[in-house]
């Protein structure tokens, strides 16, 4: 099992209307672990923030408001300092390759530039 943890979730959720909302701010005003929420109705997003497990939050929100309920992104909170070997890694940077414009042949956009400055 795993702790609870400092935490911020965006989540995608079907708001239809302004009941639907309001049910939704009802629901999660009620979770006792949630500190603070946002959410957009034009984008059908939910973002959550408080101390808990993602999934259980997910769960309970699904169960009362009977719509599927989608984890867009999870975000950590805590910093590293929760004692786990999680916070201790480096996270990795994608590898880019290098590329050069300047090295390219500019042979190809030049005539057309001609052609087109020329009419």
């Amino acid at each position: 099992m795993s702790e609870k943890r400092q935490c911020c979730v965006v989540m995608r959720l079907n708001l239809d209307c302004n009941a639907c909302c309001r049910k939704a701010r009802r629901i999660i005003i009620n979770m006792k672990e949630v500190d603070t929420h946002m959410i957009s109705k034009k984008e059908r997003q939910v973002i959550i923030c408080g101390r808990f497990r993602p999934s259980d939050v997910v769960v309970k929100l699904q169960k009362k408001m009977k719509r599927r309920v989608e984890i867009l992104e999870i975000e950590d909170l805590s910093g590293g300092h929760g004692g786990g070997e999680e916070g201790q890694h480096e996270q990795e940077q994608p590898y880019e390759q290098p590329y050069d414009y300047y090295q390219q042949p500019d042979q190809f956009t030049t005539p057309l530039l001609c052609y087109y400055l020329s009419l």
